[in-house]
């Protein structure tokens, strides 16, 4: 009993000794910048939707102001951030064997996959600046399921992934 009591002392003594030693911020972003300006995303996509690059542009936007302390503006941003969205396919995959003779006939799954080149400018430290590198990002659906049924759920769970990979290479210069 005594020896728990002591491990629990040492325990409450110790933690905040620890904790001075431990930062990391999950909201952390490696910039002193203040302001970043995201330029409107051109879709240049065959098949994606026409309002694809406003709806990728807006959510950029909103994941920056969401996941850091910068502030979103139209000119002279001290990070800039612009590019096009380039790829937006759809493919069979997962192919199925049917009928006797064991051809493949058909795909249990669809992919999705959408793809966007990006441009950025850091102007407080210029080394950080890189330009047409691309990011993409795809998920996968049942082929019994149409398209348009899924598709606004699956663009969602893209774009959220590219937009974490674009914060990462950016902002948290990873």
């Amino acid at each position: 009993m005594k020896s728990n009591r002591l491990i629990a002392f040492v325990v409450l003594i110790a933690l905040p000794l620890i904790q001075g030693c431990i930062s990391y911020s999950f909201r952390g972003t490696s910039t002193a910048a203040k302001s970043i300006q995201v330029e409107d995303f051109f879709n240049n996509t065959d098949l994606g939707p026409a309002n694809l690059g406003q709806t990728f542009t807006n959510r950029l936007k909103e994941y920056v102001q969401q996941n850091s302390s910068l502030r979103v503006v139209k000119e002279n941003g001290e990070l800039q951030i612009e590019g096009t969205l380039t790829q937006y396919a759809v493919t069979p995959v997962a192919p199925v064997a049917g009928g006797a003779n064991s051809r493949i006939d058909t795909a249990s799954l669809t992919r999705l996959t959408i793809a966007v080149k990006v441009n950025y400018v850091d102007t407080l430290v210029p080394k950080n600046n890189f330009k047409d590198k691309t990011f993409s990002f795809y998920q996968d659906f049942p082929s019994t399921q149409d398209l348009n049924s899924v598709q606004e759920n699956l663009e969602r769970k893209i774009f959220d992934q590219i937009f974490i990979d674009i914060f990462n290479a950016t902002l948290a210069n990873w």
